[in-house]
């Protein structure tokens, strides 16, 4: 780079980078960063040259063992991955006899892949989130080499990309690469209340998936499904996000009140301190002022339609 200056190096070392490979910002984890580095440098894989064998992420094809946390406990156990991107499925097995058949034929059209290093207490730590019938389903998995889990979250996102361009052919990169995989806004505990607001506080986790816009919240960080889910639509459809102090608080430690109001009902959530409270209306605000898309739309609907089999 002394000789030849940022960027011609850049041109040369990232000449062909592909359209889904994730580059990395300044916010994401150290294995990322540092993986995109021995990559463009080290393994040279963006420069153009064929590549013998081929890069495993572009094959389209992929296999291999993840350490997977068990759905009921906190073992992390060896289990088989098998990425098929002309079938668009992420299978899973559960013992090492392959001729049961899969545990698990996840689609790659609801998957979602992001690096959880802290909640998974692993350096390496990734989460897969796609949709099981009715219900959101978490897996958390990790690989001791870093090589090995960045390939399998490049290899997912290849296969994500190939989907998306099939779902929407006319849909240009500049539209495509957001949707291949997401970070969630904004994590952590909050303490919940019941409908009616005289229930007993409880402690629980929440994730805010602003591309869904759907706030979930489950027992526990690295439960597999969650306890319940809501959905955030614009203030011009009926729903509102404010700070408040709560009306009863039996069972609440915690102080500073975030209020969602739905045209169902009102949620109350308390945080620990005003700084999360902060982020939480700042985030929760962020998804209530964006626009609805169409799809939004639909997805409002079919929440509704199946709030109400539920009950």
């Amino acid at each position: 780079m002394k000789s030849s200056g940022n960027a011609s190096a850049q041109a040369l070392y990232e000449k062909a980078v592909p359209p889904y490979y994730y580059r990395p910002q300044q916010c994401d984890c150290n294995v990322l960063r540092e993986q995109w580095i021995r990559a463009k440098y080290e393994r040279k894989e963006f420069t153009g040259e064929t590549k013998y064998p081929p890069v495993s992420y572009t094959t389209g094809f992929y296999e291999g063992m993840l350490w997977k946390k068990g759905k009921e406990n906190t073992q992390f156990l060896k289990r088989k991955f098998v990425l098929s991107e002309r079938e668009f499925t992420l299978m899973y097995y559960n013992k090492e006899n392959e001729s049961k058949g899969p545990k698990a034929v996840i689609s790659i059209k609801d998957l979602n892949a992001t690096f959880q290093p802290q909640k998974i207490g692993h350096p390496h730590g990734l989460q897969f989130t796609y949709q099981d019938e009715d219900r959101t389903r978490n897996l958390y998995v990790y690989h001791e080499s870093a090589e090995e889990i960045v390939t399998w979250y490049n290899a997912i996102r290849a296969a994500r990309y190939a989907y998306l361009k099939t779902a929407y052919p006319t849909g240009s990169n500049e539209e495509l690469i957001p949707k291949i995989t997401r970070n969630y806004l904004k994590e952590g505990y909050m303490e919940k209340t019941g409908p009616l607001q005289k229930e007993p506080f409880r402690k629980r986790w929440f994730t805010l998936d602003s591309q869904n816009r759907k706030l979930f919240y489950f027992k526990g960080q690295l439960d597999a499904e969650e306890l319940g889910v809501i959905f955030i639509g614009t203030e011009s459809s009926g729903y509102s996000v404010k700070a408040c102090v709560p009306k009863h608080a039996r069972g609440n430690r915690w102080t500073c009140g975030v209020s969602v109001e739905t045209p169902e009902r009102q949620f109350v959530f308390m945080c620990e301190q005003e700084r999360e409270q902060r982020e939480w209306l700042e985030a929760l605000r962020k998804v209530s002022s964006r626009p609805m898309a169409p799809q939004d739309y639909t997805s409002e609907h079919a929440f509704k339609a199946l709030q109400h089999h539920v009950k």
